[in-house]
């Protein structure tokens, strides 16, 4: 990884120990980094992107986490909101570290809605999008959200599975989360 990603990732440490967000953001950064060599899209972008896209947890308590997102979320507006801070946190910690400024902006605007925006506004918010996702289908997402949810393995698996072709932008992240679905079955 490039020294200013690695900059960028030290600085976000702080904000992932929340979640499990430090375990989340390696996993989706490892999918951004593969997507980048498939799919199109701009790595000064979507890797500072996909670094700090879940920084903004950090400001909501934790007790109220799985109210913000899940199965049956009781207050999903929190997930605005931890995209909302979470802008904020990503632009300040790029500005820090004299980052370019137009590729601030892009990033901070992928921040902001990698989770509410249906629609990605460019091929570096495709890749961002479609690695958080992809983290679920890892062997570290699948017992995580088990455990996190309460939800067997299988039900689990056969839920990812339906979600494929609603979640994914892209034909690499469509395959990968087919293989990985396999891979848990198999475990």
């Amino acid at each position: 990884m490039e020294p200013i990603y690695q900059k960028i990732f030290e600085k976000a440490k702080p904000f992932l120990h929340t979640r499990k967000n430090l375990i989340h953001t390696r996993i989706a950064l490892r999918y951004a980094l593969k997507l980048l060599k498939f799919e199109k899209g701009d790595e000064e972008v979507a890797i500072p992107a996909i670094i700090l896209h879940d920084v903004g947890w950090n400001v909501i308590p934790e007790h109220l986490h799985l109210t913000a997102f899940g199965p049956n979320p009781s207050n999903p507006k929190l997930a605005r909101v931890h995209e909302l801070e979470g802008a904020k946190i990503a632009k300040a910690i790029l500005e820090k570290l004299h980052y370019p400024p137009e590729k601030t902006d892009e990033i901070s605007r992928i921040v902001q809605g990698h989770d509410t925006r249906k629609r990605p506004i460019s091929a570096s918010d495709r890749i961002v999008k479609d690695a958080d996702k992809l983290w679920r289908y890892s062997r570290s997402g699948v017992k995580i959200e088990t455990e996190r949810f309460h939800i067997s393995k299988v039900n689990f698996l056969n839920f990812l599975e339906k979600k494929i072709k609603k979640w994914f932008f892209l034909p690499s992240s469509k395959q990968w989360a087919r293989q990985e679905l396999i891979k848990r079955r198999k475990e």
